[in-house]
């Protein structure tokens, strides 16, 4: 207890006591440093190279060295790979930065004998493709060579494409890629699609006019027609209009040209004619298939479609014409210079100028023999 008229034991602030504000200095305060550690500092191994060992001694075996503790301001290594569990290490994974390899898909993959043979066998097939090429470039230039030096005789017919058994042979030699120029080919193979058409159309006919005369056997004369205009329009045709085209794109032939204009103008009016049918003249057109509507629909069927193979080739025909024509004024040709094609071409035959002779070797002789 306090004693009366004695100062007090505690002060009323606490805090305000010099002995609990300034602490007292001791040694072992002022020889604590938290900083410093109890571990030896990390000594720098030099960098001189170990001295190498002796001939058949072994080498010296690194001395074990006892782990180094962690200072305490040394953070520590949580998580790294050399210190993970054993047993339970992962695998590394590659750089974000480095090339991956692609994953082949399973059941894929193809064995190396086979792709070998596989590339192989493409291999040989261009090859054998390529020969074929060559030797169709060879042919065709030995047929330019020919050409250009007169060699024409040299050359053996190859249309008609009959087989060789067949005692008829071919009559003409026809070759467009290498008889007609590049600017023209395409003229010449679509007259020769026209040319085809047309006779498949005469064939057609002839079947139409066929099933008209077992239906009505009044049209005879129609079928006895039919079957002489398919025998007589496919080979005149050709001869007539289509070989005189080609000459004339083949050698720049004006002569040849105003011939196949002449027959090839008469044959587009027959071709009018046989898309419009008239009854009796061996054209099942449209006439003549409207007038079988009303007996037998079949028979209308098959002569409808002759019908519309007729006006196609018709008008086909007449597109050609009107073009052939526009090429024709585009290469400077005219009628004198076709007068002078025909007459060198007269002059220039053989069997003409014979005759020619022989006529002029009688009249001399006549005339000497006359009193």
């Amino acid at each position: 207890m306090a004693q009366r008229g004695g100062p007090a034991p505690f002060p009323d602030n606490p805090f305000q006591d010099p002995a609990a504000v300034q602490p007292r200095p001791g040694p072992e305060l002022d020889a604590y440093n938290p900083f410093e550690s109890s571990a030896p500092p990390y000594q720098v191994p030099s960098a001189a190279p170990p001295p190498l060992p002796a001939a058949g001694m072994p080498p010296p075996q690194a001395a074990a060295q006892p782990p180094r503790k962690a200072s305490p301001t040394e953070p520590r290594n949580y998580g790294s790979y050399g210190t993970q569990v054993p047993g339970r290490e992962k695998a590394a994974r590659p750089p974000q930065g480095g090339p991956r390899r692609r994953r082949e898909p399973q059941g894929l993959a193809f064995p190396p004998q086979a792709s070998a043979a596989a590339a192989t066998a493409e291999l040989l097939k261009r090859q054998e493709e390529l020969n074929r090429k060559a030797e169709e470039l060879d042919r065709r230039e030995r047929e330019l060579q020919n050409a250009a030096l007169g060699g024409t005789a040299t050359r053996l017919n190859n249309w008609p494409p009959l087989p060789s058994f067949c005692p008829v042979k071919p009559c003409f030699y026809q070759d467009i890629p290498v008889e007609i120029p590049a600017d023209f080919q395409k003229t010449v193979s679509t007259m020769y699609y026209l040319w085809m058409a047309s006779t498949i159309a005469l064939f057609l006919n002839f079947l139409s006019s066929l099933a008209w005369f077992c239906v009505e056997p009044s049209s005879g004369s129609g079928f006895g027609l039919s079957i002489l205009w398919a025998l007589l329009y496919t080979p005149c045709s050709f001869v007539c209009w289509y070989r005189p085209m080609y000459k004339a794109f083949r050698s720049d032939s004006s002569f040849n040209f105003f011939v196949f204009f002449f027959v090839f103008f008469a044959q587009n009016v027959m071709y009018v004619l046989q898309a419009i049918g008239i009854p009796n003249w061996g054209f099942s057109g449209w006439i003549l298939s409207l007038i079988a509507l009303r007996k037998n629909t079949a028979v209308a069927v098959m002569m409808i479609l002759v019908s519309l193979c007729f006006t196609a080739v018709a008008v086909l025909g007449i597109i050609m014409l009107k073009r052939i024509h526009s090429l024709y004024r585009r290469t400077g040709a005219s009628f004198q210079k076709a007068q002078e094609e025909f007459a060198a071409g007269v002059f220039s035959n053989q069997a003409v100028r014979t005759a020619a002779a022989n006529a002029a070797a009688g009249a001399a002789t006549n005339a000497f023999r006359a009193p």
